[in-house]
C-alpha cells in the first residue's frame, strides 16, 4: 500500500518547548528513516570454532549479510545436528520485521558474517537427545531464548534472561569451517534452522506456516505490550503511536482486552485506515499541530497508557503529553543505539507517569500462544489480514526494500516444502 515517507528527523524546536511536531511515523518506517543507509558501526569478528566442532550434517542455503548496510547474499552454509535441548526446524516461512532491518544495517553492531531473522515457524525434523520435541511438530521460532535457571527466568520473566544468546560456537558456519553468527539466537533467512528448544512453540498442524509465524515477534509484541506490559483494564483508553505492523498488533489487542477508546496516531490515512480495521476507534494524523490535544479531545482527557511503537527517539519526546494523571507509556520502538529522548523529570514525577520498557511483549510463550491461537480460530484475532505480500528467499533483498519503505504490514519469505 502506498505511503508518503515521513522526514527525515523531528523539525527544531528552539524554545525547547514542545510546540514543534513530533517526528512520529508508523513502526514500519520510523526506524528505517532514522538510520543512514550504511550505519558506522564496526562489525565485531565471529569467534573461530574448531574444524572439529563444525557441523557434519548437512548444509542449508541462508541469506547472509557480510558488511553492514549491502545487500544480502544467499550462501551455501553448514548446519550442525542439535545438541541437548536443541531441535531443528525446516522453515516454511519467515516474515521481515524492522529489527532485522536495524540489525543489517549496524543500528545495533553485532558480529559478521551474520544470518538475521527472527520470526519464523516450521516443521521439526530433528531434536538433540534432551529436547522436548520431536519430529513432525509444527512449531514457531522465537528469538525468546530462556535458560530456565536465573533469577529473570525463575520469576516469569523470560524475555529477560540473563543468557539470551546461547553458546558461543553456534551451529553455522561457512562451508570452510568459519563461523557464522547465528542473529538473535534464531538465523531464520535460511531453510532450517538449529536453536534451543525454550524458543519454541507448538502450533496446530492445520495453521498456514505464513500465518503462524506473525506469532513469533509483531504479533506478541504488540499484544503483548498492551496486555502484560501495561496492564490495560476494561474500559480504559489508549493511544497507538505509529500503525504499523507492531502497532496493529497493539490496537487489536487493547481492542480485545476491553479498551473503551482505542486512539491511533500515524503520518498517513492508509495507515489510519488500516488501524481502523484492526478495532482503533478513532484515527489523528501525526503532522497536525499538537496531535496530543487532538487525541485528548476524543476521549475527553488523557490516555490511561500511550503505546509508542515507533523507533525514534524524538517520537518519545512527546509521548507523555498524551496521558492522563498516572498514565502509563509503554516504550516498544527503539531507536538506533545511542539515540536519546528527553523527558522533564519535575512533570513525571508530579503527574505521577510511568514509562514501562517492553521486550517482546514480555511474552511468556507457553502461557501467550495457545491463548493467542485460539483467540485465532475464534475469529477475534486478525493474522491472515497482516500478510501484505509472499516473496521468496531468493527476493529477500526486495522484500526488505519494500518493508523499509513502509509499504506492507508485514512481508513474508515463504519456502517451497
Amino acid at each position: 500500500m502506498p505511503e508518503t515517507a515521513p522526514p527525515d528527523a523531528a523539525p527544531p524546536d528552539p524554545a525547547g518547548s514542545h510546540a514543534a511536531r513530533p517526528y512520529v511515523g508508523s513502526a514500519e518506517t520510523a526506524l528505517d528513516h532514522a538510520l543512514p543507509d550504511t550505519a558506522n558501526v564496526d562489525a565485531a569478528p565471529v569467534a573461530a570454532i574448531p574444524a572439529s566442532a563444525a557441523n557434519k550434517s548437512g548444509t542449508v542455503t541462508a541469506a547472509v549479510c557480510r558488511a553492514f548496510g549491502g545487500p544480502l547474499t544467499l550462501e551455501t552454509l553448514r548446519l550442525r545436528a542439535p545438541r541437548g535441548t536443541e531441535v531443528e526446524v525446516t522453515l516454511g516461512a519467515v516474515a521481515i520485521c524492522h529489527s532485522d532491518i536495524a540489525f543489517a544495517r549496524g543500528a545495533w553492531g553485532g558480529p559478521l558474517p551474520a544470518v538475521y531473522g527472527h520470526e519464523a515457524a516450521g516443521t521439526v525434523t530433528a531434536a538433540g537427545p534432551q529436547a522436548k520435541f520431536g519430529p513432525g511438530e509444527s512449531v514457531i521460532v522465537t528469538l525468546i531464548r530462556a535458560c530456565g535457571q536465573c533469577a529473570a527466568c525463575a520469576s516469569g520473566a523470560p524475555v529477560a534472561c540473563a543468557d539470551p544468546q546461547g553458546p558461543a560456537d553456534g551451529p553455522l558456519t561457512t562451508p570452510e569451517g568459519g563461523a557464522v553468527y547465528q542473529a538473535m539466537a534464531c538465523g531464520a533467512f535460511a531453510e532450517r534452522v538449529v536453536v534451543d528448544g525454550g524458543q519454541l512453540a507448538r502450533i496446530p498442524p492445520e495453521l498456514a506456516m505464513e500465518t503462524a509465524c506473525l506469532l513469533s515477534c509483531g504479533v506478541i509484541t504488540g499484544i503483548g505490550a498492551v496486555v502484560n506490559s501495561a496492564g490495560l483494564r476494561a474500559g480504559q483508553d489508549v493511544v497507538v503511536i505509529g500503525a504499523g505492523g507492531v502497532g496493529l498488533n497493539a490496537i487489536q489487542g487493547a481492542r480485545i482486552a476491553g479498551a473503551r477508546r482505542i486512539v491511533a496516531v500515524d503520518l498517513t490515512q492508509a495507515k489510519l485506515d488500516d488501524a481502523a480495521a484492526f478495532g482503533a476507534t478513532d484515527g489523528v494524523l501525526a503532522d497536525v499541530p499538537a496531535p496530543w490535544q487532538a487525541a485528548m479531545a476524543i476521549m475527553g482527557r488523557g490516555a490511561d497508557v500511550v503505546i509508542c511503537t515507533v523507533g525514534s527517539a524524538a517520537a518519545y519526546r512527546d509521548v507523555p503529553l498524551y496521558l492522563s494523571a498516572r498514565g502509563k507509556v509503554v516504550m516498544v520502538g527503539m531507536p538506533p543505539a545511542g539515540a536519546m529522548a528527553e523527558i522533564e523529570p519535575m512533570a513525571l514525577a508530579y503527574s505521577g507517569h510511568r514509562l514501562i520498557g517492553s521486550r517482546m511483549g514480555d511474552t511468556v510463550l507457553a502461557r501467550d500462544i495457545p491463548w493467542l491461537v485460539d483467540l485465532y480460530r475464534q475469529g477475534r484475532l486478525k493474522l491472515d489480514e497482516l500478510v501484505s505480500r509472499r516473496w521468496r528467499l531468493d527476493q529477500i533483498n526486495e522484500a526488505i526494500a519494500d518493508t523499509a519503505a513502509g509499504h506492507a504490514r508485514r512481508n513474508v519469505i515463504v519456502f517451497d516444502r
